[in-house]
């Protein structure tokens, strides 16, 4: 259960939030509008785990941000709160009429929600924008329906699937125009092979989890470290070919950084997509093609 909102009802826009692309970005906008209008605080309503996770647990990865990367992203983007909603078995089966009084009236104390206009609810997602709308104007709640953000980029839809997309052909530069930032994992660096330390190029080894997998290869990238100012540095997302991994890893080298980051968290921002995975005949010729690819980030990255 959320701990209600009981001094002011603020609005709040409803959803997964997955990526907080351009189109998340354009809800939160109206949201905060609307609330200036009323004089109360706009926030986010999201649902955790993303309800796909739940209804097909054996699905394979697809999440674009973890938790804390998407709420830090909403309050980034203006919002002044963002309430979860526990996603299980009770939270699946309630009624469109249940979760309007129960969720969104008694429990969070909502004086106004907005959605787009494909919004579904309900045991079955039965329940529509349609729906919504007169289940709280019974309750006493405002529903606003938000118009889709017109298309501005190369893509039919400003969503979290044409980002995932994106992220599956290897165009990171396509995703981040979807999503207004570049796409970013954040995660702890785990201790692996050290390889490429012994090669001349440490690499911060990092699991993406529930994160989409990108397509596999070397990309350009950013690395923010314990907050600091981001270093730039080259990553490689696959199953290393070369010597031999079942599991696939993103492992990444910073440019210019001699540190001892094992055990932390790093956020990592693809800027851009350099070249596919490949297997090497031997370290030797590894070693060569990651200082072609170093150079290469380098003039990506100082553009």
């Amino acid at each position: 259960m959320v701990e209600p909102l009981v001094e002011q009802k603020p609005i709040a826009a409803i959803g997964n939030f997955d990526g907080v692309h351009l189109g998340h970005q354009y809800l939160l906008r109206e949201t905060i509008k609307l609330a200036a209008q009323e004089n109360v605080p706009a926030g986010v309503v999201v649902f955790d785990p993303h309800p796909q996770r739940f209804f097909r647990p054996n699905d394979p990865a697809f999440l674009l941000t973890t938790s804390m990367q998407r709420d830090a992203l909403l309050l980034d983007y203006g919002a002044d709160f963002v309430l979860p909603l526990n996603f299980d078995a009770e939270m699946a089966g309630l009624t469109p009429e249940a979760f309007v009084r129960r969720i969104l009236h008694e429990e969070l104390n909502l004086g106004g929600v907005v959605t787009g206009s494909e919004f579904q609810f309900g045991k079955g997602r039965v329940g529509n924008v349609e729906t919504l709308k007169s289940l709280c104007a019974e309750a006493g709640i405002q529903a606003y329906q938000i118009a889709p953000l017109s298309k501005h980029v190369d893509s039919d839809k400003i969503g979290s699937s044409a980002v995932r997309q994106a992220l599956r052909d290897g165009d990171v530069k396509c995703a981040e125009q979807l999503m207004g930032h570049p796409w970013s994992v954040s995660a702890v660096v785990e201790k692996g092979r050290e390889l490429g330390r012994t090669i001349g190029f440490p690499t911060a080894n990092l699991r993406l989890g529930e994160l989409v997998e990108p397509k596999y290869g070397v990309y350009a990238v950013t690395v923010l470290v314990d907050r600091h100012e981001p270093y730039n540095g080259v990553a490689n997302f696959g199953c290393r070919p070369t010597v031999g991994s079942d599991v696939p890893l993103l492992e990444v080298h910073l440019l210019n950084f001699d540190g001892d980051i094992y055990g932390e968290t790093i956020e990592v921002a693809f800027v851009d997509f350099i070249r596919p995975e490949q297997k090497f005949d031997g370290l030797e010729a590894l070693q060569k093609q990651i200082a072609i690819d170093c150079k290469t980030a380098e003039k990506i990255l100082i553009a």
